[in-house]
């Protein structure tokens, strides 16, 4: 397992119940004998380097939906809340206690006062609810993350620490509203956000532990720590996000020591790396799943259908015959060679309380023999060739959309080739840099998915609601593969206004089983997080949750804001630098301040995006 934040020097231990006692006023800094902290913060030039393999869909929060995008802007911007490392329950984040009403109609936030903008300025309650309001009234402000507002009535802020948030109805993610916060002096100046990508004047104004500095599409996207942040700077002087479009590649830099870290290993890299000297590999449960999507006739709120996804596939006796005969123990044992869990339900097993998983009868166990039966009762026969032929009389013969930077999505469209030809249909894997357009047209029939998932589970769900189609084919959405379907919706609505824990989780394992019925979804596999890092350049890092957890897109800052340089000098215990001494303080002045809200706030579930 990766290592956590290192063992604290005894000044710490004693600054430590001092402040649990209240013997420290919060917010006070405890500086371990020996050490030295420049008034810069600098700690000797050190650059933390990721290499990612994704785009960067855009640099606008209101627009990003991609995991890479969506996980530096958690580096950049202050969300209300945040999620404690530990074991993802809610903490202050933008926020540092809330209230709701008797009625659960009205929510009222007060805001920090020692939230600092970069470039000065002071964030205020003024600035959360002009984002909002934003996303309420602006349609392309709402792209990424509608679902959040969409039941928000008004949304006013009375003074500049208070945040006071009307409901339509009830809604069980105050707690849980994963919106980055922007400046208001900044972004009230924008005039269109549909095409507005953020990428274009640096530094970019954030709240956040860093500060984005550079940009270059494909290339990398550079951050520098934010001097100004509540919870104390990041130890490292940068960090940098470097784009390469081959595995490879980045592995090998990272021999090299020309990267910091490497997320998304193959098992084969994984098991090489294990031997190399100053790299650890992290291999733990992970939080997305990967699966089949297929286009279930692409079409938009205006009722509009668009695209050229193949009709055979909505036929569902077309999509049954397909999983038929998907197997998933072989996809887990020979693609990811044990580093995955087999795929059931839609959110993975990591979420206890929100898995789900077929009961027998339902399930849909990898049979080749009954999906031939299945094809041939729905009519669908073989020629004298052995090709299946569609109703048209021609032969089936689908696509599949394929991230060419993924490994996983070819050796896969390998096994369903062969898998799917022995059903005498057709497959042709087309692998590209980018998906995202062919998909957001409804030019697809079938496509590799994958989502990361939120210790909530309501956006990862909402993405699936009629709600979230395109307005007209010519807009774009937030919907993940067009899915309409009024049952799922109907759950969906309940579910988003169910406080109580145990009601809320049957409501969400309801609508698993139902997007399972409906085979639009076809999940085969939990992949772990496989994942390795530098020891001569990262000393230690925060993994979340802190058992067995992942570093690359946690559900916060934590790991990259936690990184402390392999170079950076320790103090006379043996312990910690500085910086990492007032992230601990700052976390106990956290848990010390908020005690009184704790049992609200903390959720008995166990959430971002692709």
């Amino acid at each position: 397992m990766v290592t956590k934040v290192p063992p604290r020097p005894a000044p710490v231990r004693r600054a430590l119940r001092l402040l649990l006692a209240g013997g420290l006023a919060a917010g006070s800094l405890v500086v371990a004998p020996g050490t030295v902290q420049a008034e810069d913060g600098k700690s000797g030039g050190t650059t933390l380097t990721v290499a990612v393999s994704q785009s960067i869909d855009s640099l606008s929060p209101f627009l990003a939906q991609k995991l890479t995008s969506t996980s530096i802007h958690r580096l950049a911007y202050e969300y209300l809340t945040n999620y404690d490392p530990k074991d993802a329950h809610t903490i202050p984040g933008l926020a540092t206690a809330w209230t709701s009403s008797a009625d659960k109609l009205t929510w009222t936030y007060t805001i920090r006062k020692d939230s600092t903008w970069s470039d000065g300025q002071q964030a205020t309650a003024e600035d959360a609810a002009w984002t909002f309001n934003k996303m309420m009234t602006d349609p392309n402000a709402a792209t990424a993350n509608g679902s959040f507002t969409a039941n928000f009535a008004q949304v006013t802020a009375p003074d500049p620490q208070t945040l006071v948030i009307r409901l339509k109805k009830p809604q069980a993610t105050m707690t849980a509203l994963d919106v980055p916060i922007v400046p208001k002096h900044v972004w009230e100046k924008v005039t269109d956000f549909s095409k507005f990508n953020n990428d274009k004047q640096f530094p970019i104004v954030g709240n956040g532990p860093f500060v984005i500095t550079d940009f270059k599409v494909d290339q990398y996207i550079k951050l520098k720590p934010n001097k100004k942040f509540w919870r104390g700077a990041p130890q490292f002087d940068e960090l940098v996000f470097k784009y390469y479009k081959d595995g490879d590649a980045a592995v090998a830099a990272l021999q090299k020591g020309e990267v910091s870290f490497v997320p998304n290993l193959t098992p084969a890299q994984a098991a090489a790396l294990k031997t190399q000297k100053d790299i650890k590999v992290n291999d733990a449960p992970g939080r997305r799943f990967y699966a089949l999507a297929t286009n279930p006739g692409a079409k938009a709120q205006d009722g509009k259908a668009f695209g050229n996804g193949d009709k055979a596939l909505l036929d569902p006796e077309v999509r049954k015959a397909l999983f038929l005969a998907v197997d998933r123990t072989t996809l887990v044992d020979k693609v990811f060679q044990g580093h995955a869990v087999e795929g059931e339900g839609y959110i993975p097993p990591r979420f206890g309380s929100y898995f789900w998983k077929p009961e027998t009868a339902q399930k849909r166990a990898y049979d080749p023999a009954q999906a031939e039966k299945v094809l041939d009762t729905a009519g669908y026969r073989k020629n004298a060739a052995g090709k299946r032929l569609g109703k048209d009389g021609r032969p089936l013969e689908f696509r599949i959309l394929c991230h060419a930077t993924d490994p996983n999505d070819k050796a896969v469209g390998k096994y369903l080739q062969e898998w799917w030809g022995k059903l005498g249909i057709g497959l042709k894997v087309e692998c590209l840099d980018s998906v995202s357009d062919p998909w957001v047209k409804g030019d697809y029939d079938l496509a590799f998915d994958g989502w990361s998932v939120n210790p909530d589970p309501d956006y990862v769900l909402s993405i699936h609601t009629c709600g979230t189609l395109p307005a007209t084919p010519k807009d774009s959405g937030a919907t993940d593969n067009f899915i309409c379907d009024k049952q799922f919706d109907g759950l969906y609505a309940q579910q988003a206004v169910e406080y109580d824990a145990a009601k809320r989780a049957d409501l969400v394992k309801r609508m698993q089983s139902r997007l399972y019925d409906t085979g639009y979804m076809n999940v085969m596999a939990y992949p772990n997080a496989l994942e390795a890092y530098r020891t001569d350049q990262i000393r230690s890092i925060t993994t979340m949750p802190e058992a067995a957890g992942n570093l690359w897109g946690q559900d916060g800052y934590w790991s990259w804001w936690s990184a402390v340089p392999a170079a950076q000098a320790e103090d006379s215990d043996g312990g910690s630098s500085t910086g990492v001494i007032v992230g601990i303080v700052a976390a106990v002045v956290v848990v010390v301040g908020v005690g009184v809200f704790l049992g609200m706030r903390r959720r008995s579930t166990a959430d971002d995006r692709e």
